[in-house]
């Protein structure tokens, strides 16, 4: 079930990632505070990566093709707990996460939004069934990272922005964990 992100707090964070404080989630989007998230990757066991096209509804990119799931950790919630917690919520699915850094990004989004993240990227590794919040995730599919890359490039505007950053910075696309 989705979140009522009227109500949603997330954790502002200084570029250390040390705690400022708390702010709604809509206003810090729409202000672009800097706030920490995290975004899961999962591979499954043939190299491919799922992805997930965000619900129309969601509070901005709705529509658009993305990671597995992203989110924010709420106040005094580990972010590695919040990130098991929404892949479990958004895909139907648990699965042993491992941290694979941090990236930081701003951009501004549709429906007045904006981002200003410090992200937690994690991974993992999984092949079983997806079974996806329809108000979270319209569809999913797996697919290579060579046709994701050729995708992005023929159609940047089908991708969330954060998504295409981490395809184009390679590193959140680590190779597959082993299984």
């Amino acid at each position: 079930m989705a979140m009522d992100d009227t109500r949603e707090q997330v954790i502002l964070v200084d570029a250390s990632d040390r705690e400022t404080g708390v702010a709604d989630k809509l206003d810090c989007h729409a202000r672009a505070l800097l706030h920490r998230a995290f975004s899961v990757i999962i591979w499954n066991s043939k190299g491919e990566i799922l992805l997930q096209r965000r619900a129309f509804e969601k509070y901005h990119s709705g529509g658009l093709w993305t990671n597995a799931c992203c989110g924010h950790p709420r106040p005094r919630e580990e972010v590695g707990s919040a990130a098991a917690r929404r892949l479990m919520e958004e895909m139907g699915f648990g699965v042993e996460l491992s941290h694979l850094g941090t990236f930081h990004y701003a951009a501004t989004l549709d429906r007045g939004m904006s981002e200003n993240e410090l992200v937690h990227v994690f991974r993992g590794l999984y092949d079983g069934p997806v079974t996806p919040d329809p108000a979270e995730a319209l569809d999913y599919k797996w697919s290579s990272l060579a046709t994701l890359r050729d995708e992005i490039s023929a159609d940047r505007a089908r991708f969330t922005v954060w998504f295409a950053k981490y395809v184009n910075a390679d590193w959140p696309m680590a190779l597959a964990p082993a299984a």
